[in-house]
């Protein structure tokens, strides 16, 4: 049995969530009402997995989630509004440890509960089984020790609109796929790539629509390079990092000035949104395997294992995160087992193995 902690201040949630799990018959549940009451719980029910909502009385979930990672780190799951407030709020959870979180149904939950259980089912198992990292505060800490003003990326000075009209034909190009847990595993990677990095990086994170622009925004000032949520077709530049928009899909195509990025309606022939496998493929077909790297990073499911793995079979090279470091090694544990990693690395060494290897070609 799965122990699962229901953090939430509204009785009628608690109750939905409650006949969700109960039904399922693989857990054993407790619920609070606050953050006080679930740091009580926290060491007396001792739960395997908690989903926690943001705004809560007495003690908010963003307080209440630092104190679990600090008394009993545990996997949990936001309850988050899909405003731009509850983008910001849980990409701040992420970043103090969240493994992942839920969208609050727009309308009345007990209309869309229906809807939501096999997603809230799913995410509660993947989290009871989730690998927590230890780094997960890093960038914190070390901010801390020498000062937020020496940790802040250094932009590079090039200007933008240079940078795009001086790409024209592509060196290359880097594919990155991510899903439960990938905030931190991008800051991890992003921070990592020094401002004169020679390739464009094509970022896929399965996120709504409103999360995936404050993600874009947070990532810009976390690292040296570029980043944008791609919103209209964007010429495909050196030193600027592109975000799948959510809700849609990401493909690769051409222009007379070269390859793009544009976001497009998601295709029912892809289960996950946006799709890593859409992405991956449209690039093949547009840029020529040899001269992509794709990289799955930790998330729940198998998107962009099959794409990745036809990459590596027509001439490109592919990077699994290693199943110690990811949160979830669905995505990049399903590309390893089909024999498609060029190459299998912990997340904070996949910066260092790119920059190898677009140094060499």
């Amino acid at each position: 049995m799965i122990r699962i902690l229901l953090v939430d201040d509204s009785p009628l949630m608690r109750r939905l969530l409650g006949e969700v799990f109960r039904a399922a018959g693989d857990f054993e549940i407790a619920q609070a009402r606050n953050g006080l009451e679930a740091l009580e719980l926290l060491h007396s029910f001792k739960p395997d997995v908690i989903t926690l909502d943001i705004q809560m009385p007495e003690m908010d979930g963003l307080t209440c989630l630092d104190r679990i990672m600090l008394e009993r780190p545990c996997p949990v799951i936001m309850v988050s509004s899909l405003t731009a407030e509850g983008a910001a709020e849980t990409l701040e959870a992420m970043a103090l440890g969240a493994v992942d979180f839920i969208a609050k149904p727009s309308r009345a939950i007990s209309l869309e509960i229906d809807t939501l259980t096999p997603i809230l089912l799913a995410k509660a198992r993947a989290a009871s089984t989730a690998r927590l990292r230890r780094s997960h505060r890093l960038t914190e800490r070390v901010r801390a020790r020498i000062g937020d003003h020496l940790a802040r990326p250094t932009k590079r000075s090039v200007p933008v609109e240079l940078r795009i009209e001086a790409a024209g034909e592509l060196q290359g190009c880097v594919l990155v796929g991510t899903s439960t847990g990938g905030p931190p595993a991008l800051d991890a990677l992003l921070s990592a790539l020094p401002a004169d990095f020679p390739w464009p990086v094509v970022i896929i994170q399965h996120m709504p629509a409103s999360f995936t622009g404050p993600l874009a925004r947070r990532l810009d000032g976390l690292c040296a390079l570029d980043v944008i949520e791609v919103t209209r077709p964007t010429l495909l530049g050196a030193g600027r990092v592109y975000i799948a928009k959510g809700d849609a899909d990401l493909i690769v195509s051409r222009r007379p000035a070269g390859p793009i990025v544009q976001s497009v309606p998601s295709s029912a022939e892809f289960h996950w949104h946006p799709s890593v496998d859409r992405l991956v493929e449209s690039a093949i077909d547009h840029i020529g395997a040899a001269r992509l790297i794709g990289v799955l990073m930790t998330g729940m499911g198998d998107d962009g294992a099959a794409s990745m793995s036809r990459l590596q079979a027509e001439g490109g090279r592919t990077i699994a995160e290693a199943e110690a470091t990811a949160v979830i090694w669905g995505m990049p544990g399903a590309l390893v087992k089909a024999g498609g990693a060029s190459f299998v690395e912990p997340v904070d060494a996949i910066a260092d193995r790119l920059i190898d290897l677009v140094g060499r070609g």
